[in-house]
């Protein structure tokens, strides 16, 4: 599987990935890149059905994401890194951390869906909508969800930056992946993580609400919790300034 992706940094620095939300690219790290690039060799990518990577016909499965993020590393030719995920990016490295721990440094997890089939009606219903109507049907309640109306109102221009990735997104991707999320629940074996792992929510985000995410810091051994205070779903572009330090404490 070919994944996009983008690498910027030292060659000879350690690698962190960075794994994005449903429906974005590696773009959406535009925030983070500047800061993390001076310590490491930042390797941003789309998953499977996003961005420029290979689309194949879904329903994807979450092992699907998670091998082709460890094929990524072999392409690299990078026997570990760390990782950083969103949403959907997060779920994949809970997966990662689970099932292939040798490979990787440390994780930072960021608003990240651990039982989402819990809600496995609403992710079929969803992959339906887009596959008949394409992803226009749900970007504007996507953006109404991931920043909060006066951030929004105030940084229109990231606002479209976001819009344009959900639209560009291959409606068949996009679908696919919330088939793989609509099976999925990763709490089993939580307990069994060794990586060190920061755990970050939003204290507004109503996708991933933070009363999902917090009992992984009791759950994962070690894990370290930060709650970002008056932010929505997409805190790496709404506090970058909060998100980014803790990223180079963390990974450093």
């Amino acid at each position: 599987m070919r994944l996009n992706h983008q690498a910027t940094g030292p060659l000879d620095a350690p690698v962190v990935l960075l794994a994005s939300s449903l429906g974005t690219t590696h773009a959406m790290w535009a925030p983070q890149l500047d800061a993390l690039a001076k310590s490491f060799r930042v390797v941003a990518f789309d998953h499977r059905g996003h961005g420029d990577s290979d689309a194949p016909p879904g329903p994807y499965t979450i092992e699907d994401l998670g091998n082709d993020v460890l094929e990524l590393l072999d392409t690299l030719e990078a026997d570990q890194a760390s990782y950083v995920g969103i949403s959907l990016g997060g779920a994949v490295g809970l997966w990662l951390a689970q099932n292939a721990p040798d490979r990787f440094h440390r994780f930072a997890l960021l608003c990240p869906p651990v039982n989402p089939a819990a809600n496995a009606q609403m992710w079929t219903d969803r992959a339906r909508q887009v596959r008949e109507e394409g992803t226009q049907a749900i970007v504007e309640q996507t953006l109404g969800r991931w920043f909060l109306p006066e951030y929004a109102e105030a940084h229109a221009d990231e606002v479209e930056v976001i819009r344009q990735q959900l639209l560009s997104t291959p409606d068949e991707g996009y679908a696919a992946c919330c088939e793989a999320l609509s099976t999925l629940d990763l709490t089993p074996g939580l307990d069994s993580i060794t990586a060190p792992v920061l755990v970050v929510t939003a204290e507004q985000d109503t996708s991933i609400p933070p009363e999902t995410v917090i009992p992984l810091a009791t759950t994962i051994p070690g894990a370290h919790l930060e709650i970002v205070e008056d932010a929505a779903h997409l805190v790496t572009y709404s506090h970058a300034d909060r998100i980014n330090p803790l990223l180079l404490t963390h990974l450093s």
